[in-house]
């Protein structure tokens, strides 16, 4: 099953996680330090929570979609390319405490999405070395900040 996913950066992850349990009626499946995960059946939806600054608004960290295997991954790759969208691909990566495989695209408006799969559970939420943050953009970052567009999810922490 593929599902949505919805990454926010919150303000108060408590008050977050209790705003989201009784409006989805489910508990998170996962919480870390300054993090929660919500696996949510219906709607099929993952809601990611991700903590930010004190006092700032919830935002937008960015957008997903869930798949159940790499090949799946593998195969919106291709897709993505043939569609003549620049795309950035991360293998065994580091990310909202899960390994995952990964490929990167931006929206129209440079909304950063992702088509990634969950391989196993991780013990860090992952950094982005690009954009320096507590970001799920971590391994695999390209060379150097200009590169950064083209990788097309190195915006998800900005």
């Amino acid at each position: 099953m593929s599902r949505a996913q919805l990454a926010l950066n919150v303000a108060d992850l408590e008050a977050s996680i209790t705003f989201y349990s009784q409006l989805f009626g489910v508990e998170p499946a996962k919480r870390r330090p300054g993090y929660a995960n919500f696996a949510i059946t219906a709607p099929p939806l993952k809601l990611v929570l991700i903590e930010g600054e004190p006092g700032q608004e919830t935002r937008l960290d960015h957008l997903g979609v869930e798949v159940e295997s790499t090949e799946e991954v593998t195969a919106a790759t291709t897709r993505l390319k043939d569609a003549g969208l620049a795309t950035f691909e991360e293998n065994d990566t580091s990310c909202c405490y899960a390994l995952q495989d990964k490929v990167w695209v931006h929206g129209p408006g440079k909304e950063p999405w992702e088509v990634y799969v969950v391989k196993a559970d991780a013990d860090q939420l992952g950094k982005s070395v690009v954009l320096g943050g507590d970001t799920c953009c971590a391994g695999g970052q390209p060379e150097t900040k200009e590169d950064a567009p083209a990788a097309a999810g190195c915006a998800c922490g900005s």
